[in-house]
């Protein structure tokens, strides 16, 4: 049975008064997130049905329980004011939050920090719409439209099976534009939400045994099959696996 994903812990940061402002018009149109500004700002707040933090003392003193508590991090706070502060609590992609920067104007949404795998660059389009702002996306990515490896069919509950250095390489490959092999032998074939059409250099297949490995730059296989040791050897670091639901069944419906 599937199980509905948990909805992210996002928490809204200002330490000025007018990030304040801007802090209660956005939190007014996302009632579950938390709140977090200076105590002497508290104020502006009322009325609002939003968690609030209200914090004496030094700001960078909230920056651990900020990360520990929370999965985005939405600052009014200068990039590189924020880039200082976040610095000493960074441990690595799988772990830390996301964290946007909304410039003190309101026109710009720039996730700093985890825009795939921690989902600052999703949460930056949605802060972005409310906000009638542009997200300012650098992950290449999404830059270029093409397939985020590290987190395909996170939506659809699949699972990465590949060393950290495969997938590095995959990305690069996909990013890169070189020809890539998508082998869908399992799971939803809903992976591609983009509006655009895939890039010409993704090429598809529904067995693994119709790919010529030696054709392509990366292969990334969708199955639910073990895979050979003998296979991870051949292709090295070309290779990344996932894995959908035990339960899901394959859709036949075609990814344009």
């Amino acid at each position: 049975m599937t199980t509905t994903p948990s909805l992210p812990r996002v928490c809204l940061v200002a330490i000025t008064k007018h990030g304040a402002a801007q802090v209660a018009a956005l939190a007014r149109q996302l009632p579950q997130a938390s709140i977090c500004v200076a105590a002497k700002f508290a104020e502006t707040m009322q009325g609002l049905p939003n968690p609030l933090l209200a914090y004496d003392g030094a700001f960078k003193d909230r920056i651990a329980p900020l990360f520990e508590d929370f999965d985005q991090i939405v600052f009014f706070v200068s990039l590189g004011a924020v880039v200082r502060l976040i610095a000493p609590h960074l441990r690595s992609k799988d772990e830390d939050p996301g964290v946007l920067v909304v410039d003190d104007a309101g026109q710009f949404v720039i996730p700093v920090l985890s825009g795939h795998v921690g989902g600052a660059n999703a949460m930056a389009d949605t802060v972005a719409a409310l906000l009638g702002a542009t997200p300012v996306l650098t992950t290449a990515s999404d830059v270029g439209k093409t397939i985020p490896v590290d987190i395909l069919g996170r939506e659809l509950g699949w699972t990465v099976e590949a060393p950290k250095l495969n997938i590095t390489r995959v990305s690069a490959a996909v990013v890169n534009e070189q020809p890539v092999a998508v082998v869908q032998e399992a799971g939803s074939a809903r992976w591609w939400t983009r509006p655009t059409p895939l890039p010409p250099s993704i090429h598809r297949f529904e067995r693994l045994v119709d790919v010529d490995l030696e054709r392509y730059a990366a292969v990334l296989w969708i199955t639910h099959a073990e895979v050979p040791p003998a296979l991870w050897e051949r292709l090295h670091e070309r290779l990344v696996v996932y894995r959908p639901p035990a339960d899901a069944v394959r859709s036949t419906e075609v990814v344009q």
